[in-house]
Order: structure tokens, then C-alpha cells, then sequence
């Protein structure tokens, strides 16, 4: 098991940049990381992989410490493998020998036919010959990928993996990829913005801001319960509408999605502003008395048509 106990860090010792993190990461275990820009979702990952050094708190894999470079010349615990945003690639070799670099030579059999499982996994066989600086931003960013696992890690950390590659392909590439981390009860810990990528695969998500952890939960529970608009904005679309609108005489707000109103016969009165194809359904933009708010219709409405809004059974 991997264990992070109440970690901080800062890179300026006036402005803490991580505060009081604590996680524990069981083997094969899928957890995501996100937030907002600037969260500590990246400074996470390279504090696991021992890129820093820790102000205070500790790190552990299997009871052995994990430690920054006051303690190791080269960073990173040989069970771990972590894949930055720069990709990391060596421009001048073949997208195949990038995969196998690392690979021992004693064995070329062995080591062609991993690297040639894992350049199918991340479906770039055909590129096996090319040199990354001729491949396209997506298209390293694979090879990178299938370069992480290539040691068969124990534990992988993934910034943002799927930032460069087109929406078609990284769906069925995060199928395979995190398809293949459970199969061989890999753990993988993701730093993300997307919600979709939480959402659809994490077993656990780790919502952060400003450097500290500000909920942890499954996802689906999390996506259900949202405890602030910060929280249920990262997944998409949100409102924070007052109770009162819902119900006479109620304090407080609450959380709604766009696909959980409706329009109806009486409710919240709105002004139609704006009318985006989503492919399915369309995401209404409107005006109502507290500002503005956001819904799902199956058509299109026409700009400053009034309709009633109620919350979807």
C-alpha cells in the first residue's frame, strides 16, 4: 500500500503550495486528482515520485520510505513510474526504441514483443519506425505512455495522460489503458481536470484546492452529493440556486445540474439567452431572477422566449 501522511510543501516558503495531504492508494486502485489550475494536482505526483523534498509529513510504498533528493541521486522508487506533461521522449530514436529503451538487451525476443504489446495498447504500431520529433503532440504523448509502463510499474502517475489526444481516441484508449492497469492490479493515480475522466474510471476521487484536499470520496457519491458549486463545477456545468425558488419559506441553495431541470408548467421563471448543440440535447443558457442559470432541453429555444423550470423527477 501506498501511504501519504499529512504532507506539505511549498515551493516559497511564504505561500505553502501543499498542505496536510493524506492518502492511502491500495494495489490496483484507480485514484484521480482534480481541481482547478494552480490546485497542487502536479506538485502531488512529483512529491510521490520524489522530484522534491518534503517540508513536513512522509511517504511510504510497502512500509519503505519514500524520499526527495537530499536522500537519492537519481529520483523515484524503481516500483514507480510517473509521466509529466513534457512527455519525456528522446527525439532522436525511433518511437520503439523510446518504448524500449529502458528494456534489457539480453533478451531481444522478449523485449520486442513488449514492446510491440504496448505500442498496440496505445494503438501506435504503425509508428513503431518513427522518430517522436515527426509525431504529433497526441501521438508522443502515447508513446510516452506505453514508455511508463514498459518496466511493468507497480504504480503509475499520470498528469494530465490525455491532454493532447483527440477526444475519439482517448476514449477508447483510457477503456484500454485503464482497462490494462487493473487487469495486472497496477494502482494509477491521475492528475486531472477532466470530470469525465474521474467520473467513468476512478475508484476514488480526490478533489483539491489551493493544496489541500477539500473532499475524498467515490466519484459517484461526490457527483451526487457536491458539498459547494467548486466541487460540482469541475464535473461539468452547475447552479447554485436558493431553496426558495423550489419551495416557499426554505433557506439556504442548492446544486442542480442542467439535466436535472426540466421545463414545466410553474417554477422558476427564465429568459432563454442562449441555445448550445450539445449532440443529444442542447444546453440552454438563461436569465432568471438570481442571475443565470443553465439547462438541458432536447431543442433548441429561441432567444428571449420565457420558460418555467422545475427539478426533474
Amino acid at each position: 500500500m501506498l501511504e501519504i501522511r499529512d504532507i506539505s510543501f511549498s515551493y516559497d516558503p511564504d505561500k505553502p503550495t501543499v498542505t496536510g495531504f493524506s492518502l492511502n492508494v491500495e494495489a490496483g486502485k484507480h485514484v484521480a486528482l482534480i481541481g482547478e489550475s494552480g490546485s497542487g494536482k502536479s506538485t502531488i505526483l512529483k512529491l510521490l515520485y520524489g522530484h522534491y523534498d518534503l517540508s513536513s509529513g512522509s511517504i511510504s510504498y510497502k512500509s519503505d520510505a519514500i524520499t526527495g533528493p537530499k536522500f537519492n541521486l537519481i529520483p523515484g522508487d524503481v516500483r514507480f513510474k510517473y509521466l509529466a506533461q513534457d512527455f519525456g521522449l528522446m527525439p532522436y530514436i525511433t518511437a520503439a526504441e523510446n518504448v524500449g529503451n529502458f528494456l534489457s538487451n539480453i533478451y531481444k525476443d522478449k523485449k520486442n514483443q513488449r514492446v510491440s504489446e504496448l505500442l498496440e495498447l496505445v494503438e501506435m504500431t504503425e509508428f513503431a519506425n518513427v522518430k517522436p520529433k515527426f509525431l504529433s503532440g497526441g501521438q508522443q504523448q502515447r508513446i510516452a505512455l506505453a514508455k511508463t509502463l514498459a518496466l511493468e510499474p507497480e504504480v503509475v502517475l499520470l498528469d494530465e495522460p490525455f491532454s493532447q489526444i483527440g477526444a475519439s481516441l482517448a476514449s477508447s484508449l483510457k477503456r484500454d489503458l485503464f482497462g490494462y492497469f487493473k487487469q495486472n492490479n497496477i494502482s494509477c493515480i491521475v492528475a486531472t481536470h477532466d470530470g469525465n475522466d474521474v467520473l467513468a474510471y476512478a475508484d476514488e476521487a480526490v478533489i483539491m484546492k489551493d493544496g489541500t484536499i477539500v473532499e475524498t470520496d467515490r466519484p459517484k457519491a461526490i457527483y451526487a452529493n457536491p458539498g459547494s458549486k467548486y466541487i460540482a463545477s469541475l464535473f461539468g456545468e452547475a447552479n447554485e440556486i436558493a431553496m426558495r425558488f423550489f419551495s416557499a419559506g426554505q433557506d439556504g441553495t442548492r446544486l442542480v445540474y442542467p439535466h436535472q431541470l426540466k421545463i414545466s408548467g410553474s417554477g422558476i421563471r427564465a429568459i432563454v439567452k442562449k441555445s448550445y448543440f450539445q449532440g443529444s440535447h442542447y444546453l440552454i443558457k438563461a436569465e432568471y431572477e438570481a442571475g443565470t442559470l443553465f439547462f438541458e432541453n432536447r431543442v433548441a429555444i429561441m432567444e428571449n422566449e420565457g420558460v418555467f423550470l422545475a427539478l426533474s423527477v
